[in-house]
């Protein structure tokens, strides 16, 4: 299995849903590759904090970052939209 077989079957066995013959190769690379090791168990972890339900506040610098990033990206894929008022 390469890195672009498991990218593409991610989903399916992070939700369980995959076949287990695929599993048990989808796993062995997971050993020998510390890359797919990291995205999966990131996107675990990940699941785990939405099914918690916890708020997580981000820092009020990264948050007006970000919120200037998306404004910006906004004006330029809508350049003909109204001025949105600033929050």
């Amino acid at each position: 299995m390469k890195c672009k077989d498991l990218m593409a079957q991610l989903n399916d066995y992070v939700d369980g849903t995959l076949d287990p013959a695929f599993c048990e190769e989808f796993e062995r690379h997971m050993q020998g590759c510390n890359p797919c090791q990291v995205v999966v168990d990131n996107i675990r972890q990940t699941i785990t904090l939405y099914k918690e339900g916890q708020v997580h506040e981000l820092p009020l610098p990264f948050r007006t970052r970000l919120h200037t990033a998306l404004r910006e990206r906004w004006k330029q894929s809508h350049p003909t939209a109204p001025p949105q008022p600033q929050a």
